[in-house]
């Protein structure tokens, strides 16, 4: 296995030269390994004559496409810094990420420019903005030619990836992941999921969040497999770029499969081609899980991951069948421990926090040494803030979060038991529960749910489906009824906003 991705891109032009990596379903547009390297050693060598010190953060802000793939290669063939900048998390995240992560080029596409130049438009440094093409790359300012090969040399320690949080709570965190563990991760998606060159993954989430980048492009690069990478994700052409790419695989989260299971369109799908989807970045409802194996026969691989890690640190097995619905598989090529509050083991089926340890383990949050430390144990152990129990067969089962269990009358309420009984009613297509202060019980629930479209429900009728399946304790006090519930980038419902969306600003968990 190489250690860089400097080498993995050479490796795969060299034993697949014309094989496709990449594939764009909106222009028809292909890009075999042989012009990978190229283009990635060109954008490095220019790159080079920016007069950028080795392992300078370089920002990216486009959308998928191939462009972007292409950029994020050659940022990381020529030993820089790769810096994805989040396009929906609003000027002011922006302006921070910016600031904080140090940048001084952003490549963007112009669609995105307005957007960066008013992030920047304070800023006390001087930012050089270079146009990105979605089709080609970057279009370089300079006449001057590169060099025939990039002056920085990466090693597998060397930092590829400067990637922030989603920032629920305060400001995002910057994870310094590096090729050693891009590639790490990117394997464990590979051994995870069976894949293979002869494989076809499309993307349909952002690779300015982790699970499209490492999942899906660190996925294909590491396994030389192909890459469709449509602009964005479209519930009324998925399949018809599936069938018309002969997609293998796709990684989605539940609110897409929400939304493909809800869409009336008829659909044709190539069962024996299409072996599998892979949810991820949010807890699968098993509700939405049966009736879209039901719906379209086609099987869904729960996994869990995180941004410190690469993201994928849990899978179920392959094949489809070794799995267990609700629980988001067991450990590929890291270790996972159930910790207590001292991290320290706990017994099988014995709640505590989830911890991972392995080669896919972040190097440290950006200029901040006392997040890291709190983050990682002496040991090595990487704190998920999630809470969970281990089966005696090595599944895991997520319970929650730490900073959302809601504490009501001393008593710990994991959301996502709230959230599951909620999908199950037949007119609910989102639901998320989270915590309000209440002065009888330090603590109680409400929820927030989004309807599928046509149909209609009354509270009351919710709460007596709640209290029959919870309890009465458990169960939403209020059940507000939204047009939407507040996502960060990967889909997943950010808790925290919603109390403020609902409630207003002013309280903090």
């Amino acid at each position: 296995m190489t250690l860089t991705i400097t080498g993995q891109i050479d490796a795969n032009a060299s034993s697949s030269p014309d094989n496709i990596w990449l594939t764009s379903p909106d222009t028809a547009q292909t890009v075999a390994w042989h012009e990978v390297a190229h283009r990635a050693r060109d954008i490095a060598c220019h790159l080079d004559a920016l007069d950028l010190p080795a392992g300078a953060p370089i920002a990216v802000a486009a959308q998928n496409s191939i462009g972007s793939c292409l950029t994020f290669a050659g940022i990381t063939y020529g030993g820089y810094l790769a810096t994805p900048l989040n396009l929906v998390a609003g000027v002011k995240v922006l302006n921070y990420v910016i600031h904080h992560s140090g940048v001084k080029v952003i490549l963007v596409s112009d669609d995105h420019r307005a957007l960066i130049e008013e992030a920047i438009s304070s800023m006390d440094r001087a930012i050089t903005l270079i146009r990105l093409d979605t089709a080609t790359g970057p279009e370089w300012l300079m006449d001057a030619q590169p060099d025939a090969a990039p002056r920085h040399v990466p090693m597998a320690e060397t930092a590829g990836l400067l990637m922030y949080t989603s920032g629920t709570t305060g400001n995002p965190k910057g994870v310094i992941l590096s090729h050693g563990n891009l590639l790490a991760a990117g394997n464990n998606v590979v051994i995870g999921h069976d894949i293979t060159a002869a494989d076809i993954g499309m993307c349909v989430l952002p690779i300015y969040h982790i699970n499209g980048l490492c999942v899906t492009v660190m996925g294909t690069l590491a396994s030389a497999s192909g890459l469709v990478i449509p602009y964005r994700f479209s519930v009324s052409g998925f399949w018809q770029q599936v069938e018309a790419n002969n997609v293998t695989w796709f990684s989605a989260v539940p609110t897409l499969f929400a939304y493909l299971l809800n869409d009336e369109v008829p659909v044709t799908i190539d069962r024996d081609r299409l072996r599998f989807a892979r949810s991820a970045s949010a807890p699968l409802s098993p509700e939405i899980h049966r009736q879209f194996e039901e719906k379209f026969g086609i099987p869904i691989i729960e996994t869990m991951g995180l941004t410190e890690t690469g993201a994928q640190i849990l899978s179920n097995p392959m094949p489809p069948a070794a799995r267990k619905i609700g629980s988001p598989g067991v450990a590929v090529g890291n270790e996972i421990m159930i910790g207590d509050e001292n991290q320290k083991p706990v017994p099988a089926n014995q709640t505590g926090e989830i911890l991972v340890r392995g080669d896919n383990v972040m190097q440290g949050y950006l200029d901040q040494p006392e997040e890291t430390a709190e983050t990682i144990t002496p040991a090595g152990w990487l704190r998920t803030g999630d809470l969970g129990h281990i089966d005696e067969d090595g599944f895991v089962f997520v319970t929650g979060r730490i900073k959302e269990l809601i504490i009501k009358g001393g008593e710990n309420i994991a959301p996502r038991e709230v959230d599951e009984v909620l999908l199950e009613h037949e007119a609910v297509l989102e639901a998320a529960a989270f915590a309000v202060p209440c002065v009888n019980y330090g603590q109680s629930v409400e929820a927030g749910i989004r309807l599928k479209p046509g149909r209609d429900v009354s509270e009351v009728e919710l709460a007596a489906h709640c209290v029959a399946r919870l309890g009465k304790f458990k169960s939403p006090d209020v059940i507000h009824v939204l047009q939407d519930l507040p996502k960060g980038p990967s889909g997943k419902v950010q808790r925290l906003k919603l109390f403020d969306l609902v409630h207003g600003n002013g309280w903090q968990t």
